[in-house]
């Protein structure tokens, strides 16, 4: 598409839409070593497990006009690290995977669109609700169904955190269940998973949190 073809499509797309030129686009680092992935499952009769990774990213954008956010997320597995133990790391990633395919290649996604945040103002948090459609390893959940998904989100004008407006998120998955998603070693080839089957002493369901720093592009 030549320039000003290009330019006109813009135009014609910030006119019909109202919100489209107030709509700003945000990035969050997967590194920059502040934006967190933490999942806790803690079983009562067994672990109570970790796996934690600073090498999330995100690719967002927010329409001041409507309060409205949209965007997508991911945490690539290899960088997922289980009570940073590398057994337990590896064997994470054997769940996750089933083994079909490449841990360097999977990723846990989610993107959503018109999550309604409000207007965000510096120093008052806005809460958020919002189902979120995730997948592991391109596995949605068994049910087809989102994730309820709960948070704050604060801004930040320019200077009071680096030079750039920045947006704080944080996030919340209450009843994560690893099984949903075909986690686990009774999904898993391999006389090591029969084994682990064996001895459930892994919680089926966690709280995921993350922690995010989205700065302005």
């Amino acid at each position: 598409m030549d320039r000003p073809h290009a330019a006109r499509v813009a135009l014609l797309l910030a006119v019909a839409s109202p919100g489209f030129a107030h709509a700003e686009a945000f990035e969050v680092n997967p590194n920059a070593g502040n934006n967190t992935f933490s999942a806790v499952f803690d079983a009562k009769l067994g672990e109570r497990i970790n796996a934690v990774s600073s090498a999330v990213g995100c690719q967002l954008t927010y329409d001041e006009n409507s309060g409205m956010a949209s965007g997508s997320c991911s945490v690539p597995l290899a960088s997922i690290r289980v009570d940073n133990d590398d057994t337990k790391s590896g064997h994470f990633r054997e769940w996750s995977t089933n083994k079909k395919t490449d841990p360097a290649t999977c990723k846990l996604e989610a993107t959503f669109a018109n999550v309604k945040v409000g207007q965000l103002q510096a120093g008052r948090p806005a809460s958020f609700t919002a189902s979120i459609p995730f997948t592991i390893c391109g596995k949605t959940r068994a049910d087809g169904q989102p994730e309820k998904v709960s948070g704050t989100v604060l801004v930040f004008p320019p200077g009071a955190y680096g030079e750039r407006k920045t947006v704080r998120i944080r996030a919340a998955i209450a009843s994560f269940d690893r099984d949903a998603y075909r986690i686990g070693p009774k999904y898993t080839d391999g006389w090591l998973a029969r084994v682990q089957q064996l001895a459930p002493v892994v919680a089926q369901t966690g709280t995921i949190d993350l922690s995010l720093f989205a700065k302005a592009k």
